[in-house]
C-alpha cells in the first residue's frame, strides 16, 4: 500500500499502536487528538485497508523453554516452485520455527528457530531439516542477541 494514503493522523495512530497495541481507544484518541468515536473509526479503517494486519503480544521465548535460538541458512535443490512451496509449507508447520524467510543469494531460506538446548538444535537439524529430499545444504548460525525496532515509520514524506 502506498503510504500517500496515510495522513498525519493515520501515521500517529499506527505509531502509537506499534508502541502499545493494548492502548485503550480513549487513551489512543487523546494521544492523536481525536474524539474516541472518530479514533475507533480510523483504527477500523486502517485494519480494513490492510495497513494494520494484526495486534500481537511479545512473549519472552525463554519462558516457553526456547532459550537457544538459531538461524539456519538452507539451500534447496532443485530450486523449483514445487520444492520451494513444499519446503515453505513444511517448515511453517514445525513447532520450533519462529520465522521463515525465502531469500535471494546462495541460500534459499533463512529459518529462525527457538529450542531448549544444543541437543534439541542438533536434533532439529538432523531430524527435521536434513531428512527433506530437497534440502541440499544447511548452515547454522547461533543467535547471541537480537534487537527489534518497535516502530516502523514511512520511509518517504
Amino acid at each position: 500500500m502506498p503510504e500517500e494514503q496515510l495522513d498525519r493522523t493515520d501515521r500517529a495512530i499506527v505509531e502509537a499502536l506499534q508502541n502499545n497495541a493494548r492502548l485503550p481507544n480513549k487513551r489512543l484518541a487523546e494521544l492523536v487528538g481525536l474524539a474516541p468515536s472518530t479514533c475507533l473509526e480510523r483504527v477500523r479503517s486502517l485494519v480494513a485497508r490492510g495497513v494494520i494486519t494484526g495486534f500481537h503480544a511479545h512473549v519472552e521465548r525463554r519462558a516457553l523453554g526456547r532459550s537457544l535460538e538459531a538461524i539456519h541458512a538452507v539451500r534447496i535443490r532443485p530450486h523449483s516452485r514445487s520444492h520451494v512451496d513444499a519446503f515453505w509449507e513444511y517448515v511453517l508447520g514445525l513447532p520450533e520455527v519462529i520465522e521463515v524467510f525465502h531469500v535471494t543469494g546462495a541460500d534459499d531460506f533463512l529459518v529462525h528457530v527457538g529450542v531448549a538446548d544444543m541437543a534439541a538444535l542438533r536434533n532439529f537439524v538432523l531430524d527435521r531439516l536434513t531428512v527433506r529430499p530437497e534440502v541440499a545444504h544447511v548452515e547454522t548460525h547461533l543467535i547471541f542477541g537480537q534487537a527489534r525496532r518497535p516502530v516502523l515509520e514511512p520511509l518517504y514524506d
